[in-house]
C-alpha cells in the first residue's frame, strides 16, 4: 500500500515551514537534496527507527518528499520541481542556511 501524498498545492505554506523548522528534518531535505533518492533506513541523524519514520511522514504529508515502496523497503525523494514551482526560492533559501547540527 503506498502512502497518502498530497497534492502540493493544497497543503498550506504554513504546513510545508512548520515542517522545515525541525532539525532533524531540515537535515533529511538537506541530505536528498545533494543526493537525491534514498532508502529511509540509511538516514543517521541519532534518532530512533520510530522517529525518524515519524519525521519521514511529517515531510511526505507536507509535500515535501515523494515515498515508493520496493518489496520490503522504501525510497523517499524531495518533491524538488513541485516546491520550486509553487514556492520560488523557498527551498533554496532554506537550504543555504548553515547546519544547526
Amino acid at each position: 500500500m503506498e502512502p497518502h501524498e498530497p497534492d502540493l498545492a493544497a497543503v498550506p505554506v504554513t504546513a510545508v515551514l512548520a515542517a522545515l523548522a525541525d532539525d532533524v528534518r531540515l537535515q533529511i531535505v538537506r541530505a536528498l537534496a545533494e543526493g537525491g533518492e534514498r532508502a529511509c533506513g540509511t538516514f543517521e541523524f541519532g534518532v530512533s527507527k520510530a522517529t525518524r519514520s515519524h519525521h519521514l511522514k511529517v515531510l511526505r504529508e507536507a509535500g515535501l518528499t515523494r515515498t515508493r515502496a520496493a518489496g520490503t523497503s522504501r525510497y523517499v525523494r524531495l518533491r524538488r520541481d513541485e516546491l520550486d514551482r509553487l514556492y520560488p526560492g523557498l527551498l533554496n533559501a532554506v537550504l543555504a542556511q548553515p547546519s544547526q547540527g
